[in-house]
């Protein structure tokens, strides 16, 4: 028999490794701009087109390659950064594994161009998947410039799983974005075909954070900063009424590197514990400074996911970080131990017996009479009265009068006459058509008595019923009414959230949405759906995006019923606004004329009914 096991040749080996480290172009985004940031570039200058699908290009004035660094730099763990097993940990730099440069050569069109500071002539080399074409002395500027080129274009499997170019600059964008924040003292630029759509400056970090997610974020950031043996923590919160639905500004960096970090994130939200409504997420911006021979970066290809030795210690140090800046701020209870002030406690007297307050009653005071004299008041004032004198008229004659009239909930005195039968037959007006008795409880449900028992209706999920068939069926027909806003509203977006807007323009276009450019990274809203009423513009976007985030692909399927729903969402009654009985009854006439009454857009009960059988068994 045969011997089956060999060798991959290279190129198949090189394939494999792309696989693992490319996904999308961000990746490759990631790979080289990491790489200038290694070079110890001071301006890094990022060239898309057709949001990388064609052409990604880097420009950097880092230290440049030699020609025989420049040629070797594409074999399969080639770096300069480990020369032995002990370097693993002690590694500051963003690569090192040698992976990056191979991987994208074997699946891109490749053209390198490099030159130290010290040389006259650079290096031009040509690789086109993974097989080398031609290596030549050019003239160039010091430092690199990469040009990827028709991505993918020997895997032709990968490159048809690829998104919209709305979807994949989104990507890129994010990737750029966490680089720039660990890295602000570099300048960073992209350009989309020949847009300019990211320009951030150097700067600190707090300038960095307000550069990327715009000047509105400025007031919510929080500073926090610890210095222990074991880690130091600086960076940023955002105050928790300016939390958000959807991830997207949550940032952990580990001597500057981008991170994630579940088990640190369940730390950040227990410290924010009560103080945020159900399902939101604080932003942050958490810097960690750690001996390198603490954590372990190669356990994940992308390096984006790091161990640490003592988790559980810098766990605790986290929390405790976040909390104190929480309580430094004012933003939750606090006890001040350290007063000088005195505080007065009063002290019982167990010489004296305790006298029961005493009040001042007007016999009468008739609070319907406006035209009463108030000074009236004045002339009882010495007629105090102990507040248990004469307790025993409260119940006088109680005995007499608390017959309960039959089949009803209601007290009725002796002597008075029962209600007719038509008068009976009210508690079941629902279910004839006319007007039913309507209650509302807690400002939230909206109670009616029906032949079966008591229906009770939650009225914010029920105006959303109602809202959400309005918006699709308004939709369908094309027959959608903006309102203009009176005063048009300038909403700033981060730079990711800009380009979704620009994706969902359409979509929201259809809806009655007058909306347009104003600017980089900022929008500004002139219309509004008619049904949205006094919402703020602001907030319906704000949900959207929020929404977009969270479901993905569910979103892009079926993007008007996740718009319809979000407006519906935002535009409703809330809980806790009181309704007189015509709103209620508005409510609930539109809401039994819906297609689905019983039922919010999200799947959540609208109406519940409490039998009568279970209401008599609260009583027995």
């Amino acid at each position: 028999m045969a011997d089956i096991i060999q060798l991959l040749p290279d190129t198949v080996s090189n394939q494999i490794a792309a696989g693992e480290v490319i996904q999308r172009p961000s990746s490759v985004v990631k790979e080289l701009v990491e790489n200038s940031v290694d070079a110890g570039s001071t301006v890094i200058k990022v060239i898309v087109r057709d949001a990388g699908k064609n052409l990604i290009q880097v420009v950097d004035n880092g230290c440049g390659m030699s020609e025989t660094d420049a040629r070797l730099s594409f074999e399969r763990h080639a770096t300069s950064k480990i020369k032995n097993a002990d370097d693993l940990f002690a590694i500051k730099t963003m690569g090192f594994r040698g992976e990056a440069l191979a991987s994208v050569a074997a699946i891109a069109e490749l053209e390198l161009q490099t030159r130290r500071q010290e040389d006259e002539t650079g290096t031009l080399i040509n690789i086109k998947g993974a097989r080398f074409i031609r290596q030549e002395a050019v003239s160039c500027r010091a430092g690199c410039i990469f040009s990827i080129k028709n991505l993918f274009f020997n895997v032709p499997a990968r490159r048809k799983f690829l998104k919209t170019n709305t979807t994949e600059l989104r990507h890129i964008v994010n990737e750029l974005q966490r680089i720039a924040l660990a890295r602000p003292e570099i300048e960073f630029s992209l350009q989309n075909d020949g847009t300019e759509i990211l320009h951030l400056p150097p700067a600190n970090n707090r300038q960095r954070i307000i550069h990327v997610f715009g000047k509105n974020i400025n007031h919510q950031l929080v500073e926090i900063k610890t210095e222990t043996s074991l880690v130091n923590i600086k960076g940023y919160i955002a105050k928790p009424q300016h939390v958000k639905k959807a991830a997207g500004e949550q940032f952990f960096f580990v001597n500057n590197r981008y991170m994630r970090h579940p088990y640190f994130h369940k730390a950040l939200m227990q410290a924010f514990d009560k103080l945020l409504p159900p399902e939101a997420i604080p932003s942050y911006f958490i810097y960690f400074e750690a001996d390198p021979g603490t954590i372990d970066v190669n356990i994940h290809p992308t390096k984006t996911e790091i161990k640490f030795e003592n988790e559980k210690a810098i766990w605790q140090v986290l929390m405790a970080s976040v909390r104190e800046a929480l309580g430094k701020f004012n933003l939750v209870p606090s006890i001040d131990f350290n007063t000088d002030g005195k505080i007065d406690m009063p002290l019982a007297n167990r010489d004296r017996d305790a006298v029961s307050p005493e009040i001042v009653v007007n016999p009468d005071y008739n609070p319907f009479n406006d035209k009463q004299d108030a000074s009236s008041f004045n002339k009882w004032s010495d007629h105090k009265k102990s507040r248990l004198d004469n307790w025993e008229e409260l119940y006088r004659g109680f005995e007499s009068d608390r017959s309960m009239a039959h089949g009803k909930g209601t007290l009725q005195k002796e002597g008075e006459p029962d209600e007719t039968d038509s008068e009976k037959g009210k508690d079941d007006t629902f279910i004839a058509g006319a007007t039913p008795a309507l209650l509302q409880v807690k400002n939230r449900y909206i109670l009616i008595p029906v032949k079966s028992g008591l229906m009770i209706i939650d009225q914010k999920r029920a105006h959303e019923r109602i809202l959400y068939e309005k918006f699709l069926k308004t939709v369908r027909s094309g027959s959608f009414v903006a309102q203009q806003q009176l005063y048009p509203v300038n909403i700033e977006l981060s730079h990711s959230d800009y380009l979704l807007v620009r994706d969902l323009a359409g979509e929201l276009a259809a809806f009655g949405f007058d909306i347009r450019d104003f600017g980089p990274q900022s929008i500004v809203v002139s219309g509004c759906p008619v049904d949205a009423g006094n919402t703020d513009p602001a907030m319906i976007i704000e949900s959207l995006l929020s929404e977009y985030k969270s479901s993905g692909s569910a979103f892009r399927e079926s993007p008007r019923e996740k718009i319809a729903f979000n407006l519906a969402r935002s535009s409703s009654i809330g809980y806790g606004k009181p309704l007189t009985k015509e709103e209620m009854q508005e409510i609930v006439d539109r809401l039994f004329a819906s297609e689905l009454p019983n039922y919010s857009p999200d799947g959540k009960p609208v109406v519940v009914i409490i039998n009568n059988d279970d209401i008599e068994k609260k009583f027995m």
